[in-house]
């Protein structure tokens, strides 16, 4: 069993840990195991803006610089933007992320890539990340929801219905890896990162061997 500890990006509630909790527990194939804590206080509370996204990539590496490693293989930041990734080399363990996992996946099968994100901080950010990952891709869109409308799942399906269409792509990341993703009527494919990621990370002790 591979085992990992996984982040928020955010200070959230008890609550909603457990909620997504419990969506890495419905995604992790077998043999991968994800252990989510809340990064706490030191974090803000959304991703609002740039300063607000620097403040949560400090305080995530704090926390995972300071945690206990024992019984972990790895580090799973929650969030698609990939923070603390670029600090991996200062950490005890291997450092995941759900964006970069993402994004060569679908680069590597030859499909034009698009992101929906909750804010346009959040798409600037994205869009800055894939290209340090010099994967091509559409600048992302933007939906203009609220940090709560991420444990709402109509009204964020709704949004990413409305939002898509108008990026002409074979493939659209949902911008966040806290949301469940529904099918929608586009022609393009609306992709979970967190689900792919996953089952990337999964294969790890496979090929290891």
């Amino acid at each position: 069993m591979m085992r990992l500890l996984a982040v928020t990006p955010i200070d959230v509630s008890d609550e909603e840990v457990g909620r997504r909790q419990a969506r890495y527990d419905r995604l992790c194939p077998p043999g991968l195991s994800i252990e989510l804590r809340n990064v706490g206080a030191a974090a803000p509370t959304a991703l609002e803006d740039a300063a607000a996204i620097t403040a949560s990539e400090e305080a995530m590496v704090r926390y995972f610089a300071a945690v206990d490693p024992a019984g972990f293989d790895g580090f799973l930041p929650d969030c698609v933007l990939d923070p603390v990734i670029d600090h991996a080399d200062a950490l005890p363990l291997p450092v995941y992320g759900i964006g970069r996992a993402t994004a060569h996946y679908l680069r590597g099968l030859g499909l034009t890539v698009g992101a929906v994100a909750r804010t346009a901080a959040i798409a600037t950010e994205l869009d800055r990340r894939l290209g340090v990952y010099g994967v091509p891709a559409t600048p992302t869109a933007v939906m203009h929801l609220s940090v709560e409308d991420i444990a709402k799942d109509e009204i964020w399906a709704a949004a990413v219905e409305k939002t898509m269409g108008s990026l002409g792509v074979q493939a659209v990341i949902n911008a966040c890896s806290a949301v469940d993703v529904t099918t929608t009527g586009q022609s393009a494919v609306l992709v979970d990162p967190t689900a792919v990621a996953l089952r990337m990370i999964a294969m790890l002790p496979e090929v290891a061997a």
